[in-house]
């Protein structure tokens, strides 16, 4: 029996019309892929959980985003599209944006596979993958910037250095309770203009 979250029905439901089928459809091969899955809702959008992080998927302004938790163990670089968006698979408008759902589906074997054996990421492994050009957040850090306005003005003003700062300590936490930890810290801090060393900063 699916293992569902009203939650996550009322997140599609509020999302823009083109992002509706694509969330529907996600939801739907993760759930005939891994049976087994749980919904749940962190940091205001849909995760699936499967002995941990699965992966998450986002409605934004104008396109979605599909984040596979592990995706430096799944997902060969060439065919990472993350550079253009949040997640691996670039900015998804349509579900033809999605791979097919058989690659699809292997993913998320494979990523069930991973956490079955408790294999994690290495911890640089998303530092590296980022570009040198300039500073990628993760989606679950975009969305909680999304969700507070100040914050994500003041983030915008950072230099790039400053905002890899951020990037680096939320991607670098060990656990899900000190990412979230660091993530709500992380808001109110951008949110009163601090980069993340403001207290060793001379004013």
């Amino acid at each position: 029996m699916a293992t569902t979250d009203p939650r996550v029905d009322a997140y599609i439901a509020a999302a823009a019309d083109f992002a509706q089928p694509v969330l529907n459809h996600v939801r739907a091969v993760v759930h005939a892929a891994c049976p087994d899955v749980e919904e749940t809702m962190k940091w205001s959008f849909p995760h699936f959980m499967y002995h941990g992080m699965l992966c998450s998927m986002a409605a934004f302004k104008s396109h979605c985003a599909l984040n596979f938790w592990k995706a430096a163990l799944l997902i060969d670089a060439a065919d990472d599209k993350g550079k253009q968006a949040m997640g691996q698979f670039g900015r998804i408008t349509t579900i033809a944006d999605l791979p097919p759902v058989p690659a699809l589906s292997a993913y998320l074997q494979q990523a069930m596979q991973l956490n079955d054996a408790g294999i994690k990421t290495p911890a640089r492994a998303k530092v590296a993958a980022k570009s040198a050009a300039a500073a990628v957040s993760p989606d679950f850090f975009s969305a909680a910037l999304a969700a507070n306005p100040t914050a994500q003005q003041h983030f915008a003003s950072f230099s790039t250095s400053k905002q890899r700062e951020y990037i680096d300590w939320l991607t670098e936490a060990k656990t899900e309770a000190t990412r979230q930890r660091r993530l709500e810290q992380a808001i109110g801090w951008i949110a009163e203009g601090k980069t993340r060393n403001w207290k060793y900063e001379k004013c």
